[in-house]
């Protein structure tokens, strides 16, 4: 894949005046909004608020370079990442809990051309690619977005970073534009899910959203130099005492995607959110050596292969 050759398939449909038309259905479908699997029914091109809390326009409560991405996403001048405020999901240990559930630190509403403008932004800072985390509940406000950033000189590869709270409807929206999806698959039980994240319907929504992004962009793919350009690249942050729920998602994607998957087994886990705060005492801790190092064997034992590898980089200043 030659770097300097590449382009986003987002152009091409852009050009052909298909982005746009999508865009509009994703806006008109906010009157009653379905855009993610709580199907509130509200209209929130009234300004009409319920789970996700975002009416008419998006939130960002940040964007920046961030260099603590994988490293085929991070490269040598960071991801250009782009933090929506609130989420649809109630995880109760969100690392992210300042701005996905709590109500002063979920960032300012944007209209369209700003957030188009704040993806040039981060192109002009020299990033490899656009990072949208926590997108499920603003896609519509994305696609709305995406003509002007396009119009204006974006050609950089898109990143959907989600928890895999999808819609079907969202995701199909979001077919031929994103480049990368990368859903963290967090649970596999549906007790666990009602009790830590308050959705028992979680796993079988994530199961039906990832098997359509890897319909779409198919195995993870990387450039010459191992910056990733398209595919599926899948997270999941292990847990104390979750080894169970490990062990039935790494089955799921080696058995029912592909064992070529680019998982990234995450290590970050700490207590933080409502851990502290409430009855949670099974999961107030971080995990140990040995269960990461069981993660990765049960990964393996799978036939899973492909795992992002945490290299040291000098970021220079000036």
């Amino acid at each position: 894949m030659k770097l300097n050759t590449w382009e986003p398939n987002y152009v091409r449909l852009f050009e052909t005046g298909e982005l746009e038309k999508r865009a509009g259905s994703a806006l008109a479908s906010l009157e009653s909004c379905r855009v993610c699997p709580w199907e509130c029914a509200i209209n929130r091109l009234k300004n009409e608020k319920k789970v996700c809390r975002i009416g008419r326009y998006a939130r960002v409560a940040s964007y920046f370079p961030h260099f603590g991405e994988e490293d085929c996403l991070r490269g040598w001048h960071g991801s250009g990442t782009i933090f929506f405020g609130w989420c649809n999901l109630r995880c109760v240990f969100c690392q992210n809990f300042d701005i996905s559930q709590n109500e002063n630190g979920a960032g300012k509403e944007v209209i369209p051309q700003r957030l188009a403008q704040i993806m040039l932004e981060l192109q002009d800072m020299g990033c490899h690619n656009i990072n949208f985390v926590t997108p499920e509940h603003v896609v519509p406000h994305i696609l709305e977005a995406l003509p002007y950033a396009i119009r204006d000189g974006l050609r950089l590869p898109i990143v959907y970073n989600t928890s895999a709270f999808d819609s079907l409807e969202s995701i199909h929206a979001m077919d031929g534009i994103v480049d990368i999806y990368m859903p963290d698959f967090k649970y596999w039980a549906e007790d666990k899910a009602q009790r830590y994240l308050k959705t028992p319907k979680y796993p079988a929504v994530a199961r039906q959203v990832i098997k359509e992004m890897h319909r779409q962009v198919g195995e993870l793919t990387l450039d010459e130099v191992g910056l990733a350009k398209r595919g599926l690249l899948v997270r999941h942050l292990v847990m104390p005492g979750g080894l169970e729920e490990t062990r039935a998602i790494m089955h799921f994607l080696a058995k029912e995607i592909s064992k070529d998957t680019y998982v990234n087994i995450m290590a970050q886990y700490y207590p933080a959110g409502r851990v502290n705060d409430e009855n949670f005492s099974e999961i107030n801790r971080h995990i140990t050596d040995n269960e990461l190092a069981q993660a990765y064997a049960l990964a393996r034992e799978m036939g899973l292969h492909r795992f992002d590898r945490r290299r040291k980089i000098v970021v220079s200043v000036g």
